[in-house]
């Protein structure tokens, strides 16, 4: 479909749905939705020239001399909010972010990604994710309360919150996305939905769609819903497992049929791309303090750097479901959590497993073992290295990454990695309950 086709078709959507507003989202360089609302009158106008706005107030993007930016919409992202639907009926388009000659702005986290993704398209691949998100229930934002007892998989009376999940899901489906399944998740009020597979750029809005409505059921039910990495202390985090994939013709060019593992050398050079670059890539897939406490050993999370099937203490693990078919065939990155910003997370993993392939990687043996359960001794015959352990390690590998700077340009670079000594050097300074209560005591 043309753009001028698109563009139509909001129009005419915007007219048969009787939109009052529109609101135009885009994201800072954290993953932080932004929006600009409009009243329907203005979407013609929009959608050829864009919303103009002050780009020095967005954490990222342009400095105060260099503040003038344009909310370009995509007109394919239009949909309906299916909450707002009444007297105030609102849709939203999400944007590409541009300079006012309507240059694409180097620091848009959107607009880094498809650069990626041009990149693989350039060898004729396109590019398939699948994302797993989690998240917490608690009764308020000032609390840990949480909302039920139940544990993996489990359903009422323990998981008293089914509604709240099927309630979500419902909306997002009238949003046109496709949801895989949802349940309960390992941690009391604990939860996840899966998004079905799509092209990487789609995924993306859609995980930031999901996030929004999440979040928003949840404001309607009176209880509040967080995708922060790990809010309680003794019970598995949050995170984000990404299935990746890379078709060619139409046909999954991941399938090996001859390995024994279903993969083909591409899939095993990307996944040796991601294991190699895990370190470097670490502080955007996991861009927060908190994320840290989640990639510890024994809570299911990935500490260690290694790959395998069956192992869920793996980094990078290629899951064997129906063996005999090339569709399932993929690799799933473990590391992420759903805090990070998708854009710029799915840049940096496609951009380490693109490397893999263009520089030939060979990946190590797959280990198969519980890694966590390993002595040192043992990890290191396996070759297996320790994932960064705080921010502050995170950062320095990034600092050092030649690959995070190809993919992010040198001025967002630049900026991500000073947010993250700030960030680091914000936490540096507190005085946690943990210190108060252990130290206070004795000394």
């Amino acid at each position: 479909m043309s753009t001028r086709e698109a563009r139509k078709r909001v129009l005419a959507a915007c007219k048969k749905n009787d939109i009052k507003f529109v609101q135009l989202w885009f994201t800072d360089i954290l993953g932080q939705l932004k929006a600009i609302t409009l009243p329907s009158s203005q979407v013609e106008g929009v959608l050829e020239e864009g919303q103009s706005f002050d780009g020095s107030s967005v954490e990222g993007f342009a400095r105060i001399f260099e503040s003038d930016m344009t909310a370009l919409p995509d007109p394919s992202t239009f949909q309906v909010l299916p909450w707002t639907r009444g007297e105030a009926t609102t849709a939203r388009m999400i944007c590409d972010i541009v300079d006012p000659y309507h240059k694409p702005f180097e620091g848009d986290p959107r607009y880094i990604l498809k650069r990626v993704l041009a990149r693989i398209a350039k060898k004729k691949y396109t590019a398939y994710m699948g994302p797993e998100i989690e998240f917490f229930y608690f009764a308020d934002s000032d609390t840990t309360k949480v909302l039920d007892h139940g544990g993996y998989f489990d359903l009422a009376p323990l998981d008293v919150r089914t509604d709240l999940r099927e309630k979500t899901v419902l909306t997002l489906q009238a949003m046109d996305l496709d949801v895989e399944g949802s349940h309960h998740e390992v941690a009391t009020s604990q939860h996840e939905i899966d998004l079905k597979f799509d092209e990487a750029l789609r995924i993306a809005d859609a995980i930031m769609t999901s996030k929004f409505v999440i979040k928003e059921v949840a404001r309607q039910e009176g209880v509040y819903a967080t995708f922060m990495p790990k809010p309680l202390k003794g019970q598995n985090g949050s995170g984000m497992h990404v299935h990746m994939s890379l078709f060619k013709d139409g046909k999954n060019a991941f399938y090996g049929r001859r390995d024994d593992h279903g993969m083909s050398r591409l899939a095993r050079q990307f996944a040796a791309g991601l294991l190699k670059h895990s370190s470097e890539i670490a502080a955007v897939t996991n861009q927060w303090v908190n994320s840290y406490k989640r990639l510890v050993p024994g809570f299911e999370a990935p500490a260690y750097i290694c790959w395998g099937s069956k192992n869920r203490s793996a980094l990078v693990r290629v899951p064997i479901e129906k063996p005999e078919k090339d569709i399932p065939r993929r690799v799933e990155y473990r590391s992420p959590d759903p805090a990070c910003n998708p854009y710029l997370a799915f840049a940096v993993m496609l951009g380490a497993g693109l490397t893999g392939i263009e520089e030939s990687y060979e990946i190590p043996d797959p280990v198969e073992l519980d890694v966590f359960l390993m002595s040192e001794a043992e990890r290191r015959d396996h070759g297996i290295e320790y994932m960064p352990d705080s921010l502050y390690a995170a950062t320095v590998a990034l600092s050092e990454s030649a690959l995070v700077k190809e993919v992010f340009g040198d001025s967002l670079f630049e900026k991500f990695i000073e947010n993250k000594k700030i960030e680091w050097d914000r936490y540096r300074i507190e005085v946690t309950d943990y210190e108060l209560k252990k130290y206070l005591p004795i000394l």
